[in-house]
């Protein structure tokens, strides 16, 4: 089927979500224009870039070529035995070298615009360090086989810090590339449209495990979602923590299937710390044994990996925190490793995880929550709401000169006032497991006042902000409708218009 406004292929009917995503693949695939074109498409690993692509092939006529860990020689071998097949010849098309093999795809697209797909490209340029650079050369500017061609060439990866150099600084493709497209892992509410999931509570639940990771319901669960909130601990126990389950394991692959990853115990010692609540450089290095400069070059590649973020503070520019944007990851961390034995030696995985819980909520549902807290504020909070439309929206550290301490912000809004200056618009508390009662209003009141005395932009009017997971007292239910300035926040306001 295609859409008859534009010509392009109608979306797959069992592709969720991914509109982006597929209008500019498509749009890319069918651009008419002479000379053949370059995309590249990366994102972590179960986010369906494959399914996007073959999806895309299929509809359209395209071909596409998923690479192994192989040698060049076998990886050219089993591309000619593809592209023969694609073309219908009785026996392989013999390639003696990539030069042969990127003319070869370039003549696909002699009479018409192809889609050509080169999957898991990391593994090729592994195996021929000078696949870029031929790449580069086949497709130079005024080369006849690329001006004679409109193959749309699209090289796929999960290695997410070798896809990050493919386009960057000097690398041989820069410049080259039509199309540079990540595909994201689903934001919270979408994954819980995913999961079918209408309990915001356990939707927050799910999603501090899992995130949106497509894959980890469809392959890794086999649609197996929690049935309500009274499922949910048997859901825990019958997926991540089950031996047999292929997600029992996932967090351990995940960190291992990237190339740049070295010291395997480093690594994982930096993400413990971090799902441990030491989020700053010092408190990693603290938990490590490590010098602070000495993480450096973990962080930086945590972070071109796409596991780790470095979170700005909204009031000190010399001051920055970590967070890991895999949740399975944190999970694993703060509550698989320390009974990992007996996880995987024993049958008793009730009384484990009854165990466990306390840390369940304290180092993953407690930091998720904030998380999805400060997303909400960024890109789903009504301007009413927040005073404004935010630009960013970070946690936060304030002194008091007065009192000699530091009050942490968990969610600072900041924006463009009407003088075009970066003016502070709301600050807020979370809170998952605690009824919210007035002295954390006292407390962001407090900070409100600090900020105002700094001088700071916006600060005197600021929002207060209050979320929590667990309710409100009937005092602060009270304040806070008296009060302009004062917002409540449960977890059904970060799914408003989403979940039934």
């Amino acid at each position: 089927m295609r859409d008859q406004a534009n010509g392009l292929p109608d979306k797959p009917d069992d592709m969720f979500d991914r509109d982006v995503e597929w209008l500019e693949l498509s749009s890319f695939a069918h651009d008419d224009k002479p000379g053949a074109t370059l995309g590249v498409v990366s994102g972590r690993r179960r986010q369906g870039k494959t399914f996007l692509l073959r999806a895309l092939c299929e509809a359209i006529g395209g071909f596409y070529f998923a690479a192994d860990e192989a040698t060049d020689a076998e990886s050219l071998s089993r591309l000619g035995t593809a592209l023969g097949g694609h073309l219908g010849m009785p026996s392989a098309f013999r390639l003696d070298s990539w030069h042969e093999a990127l003319d070869a795809l370039l003549a696909l697209g002699k009479e018409e615009p192809v889609a050509v797909v080169i999957d898991e490209f990391p593994y090729l340029a592994r195996a021929n360090p000078a696949l870029p650079s031929i790449l580069q050369n086949a497709l130079a500017p005024r080369r006849p086989e690329r001006e004679g061609s409109r193959t749309r060439l699209l090289l796929c990866g999960s290695a997410m810090a070798f896809m990050g150099t493919l386009l960057a600084g000097n690398a041989p493709l820069r410049g080259r590339a039509g199309l540079e497209l990540v595909v994201p892992t689903l934001d919270y509410q979408l994954a819980a449209q995913f999961w079918n999931i209408n309990d915001p509570v356990l939707a927050i639940k799910v999603d501090a495990i899992l995130g949106g990771t497509p894959a980890y319901r469809r392959e890794f669960v086999r649609d197996d979602t929690p049935s309500g909130s009274d499922d949910f601990d048997d859901w825990v126990r019958r997926t991540v923590l089950n031996p047999a389950s292929p997600l029992f394991r996932e967090a351990r692959y995940l960190l291992a299937t990237e190339a740049e990853v070295r010291d395997m115990g480093l690594y994982h010692s930096v993400l413990s710390a971090i799902a441990s609540g030491n989020t700053t450089r010092g408190g990693i290095a603290t938990y490590t044994g490590r010098k602070s400069g000495d993480l450096a070059h973990p962080l930086n590649v945590l972070q071109d990996c796409g596991l780790v973020r470095r979170q700005a503070d909204a009031f000190r520019d010399n001051r920055a925190t970590y967070e890991i944007t895999e949740p399975l990851i944190t999970f694993y961390h703060a509550v698989m490793r320390p009974i990992w034995s007996d996880l995987a030696h024993t049958r008793s995985a009730a009384t484990l995880w009854e165990r466990s819980k306390p840390r369940f909520s304290a180092n993953v549902l407690g930091p998720h929550f904030e998380q999805l807290c400060r997303y909400w504020a960024r890109y789903f909070a009504p301007e009413p709401i927040i005073g404004g439309f935010p630009s960013q929206v970070e946690p936060g550290t304030v002194n008091d000169p007065v009192a000699k301490r530091t009050y942490q912000v968990d969610v600072a809004a900041t924006g463009y006032d009407a003088a075009d200056r970066q003016a502070l618009l709301a600050i807020g508390e979370v809170k998952w497991h605690e009824t919210m009662g007035l002295a954390p209003l006292e407390r962001l009141r407090h900070i409100r006042g600090l900020l105002a005395a700094q001088g700071r932009p916006g600060a005197a009017s600021a929002r207060l902000l209050c979320f929590s997971g667990a309710g409100f007292t009937p005092d602060l239910a009270a304040e806070a409708a008296s009060s302009a300035d004062i917002r409540l926040l449960a977890p059904a306001d970060l799914y408003a218009g989403i979940l039934p």
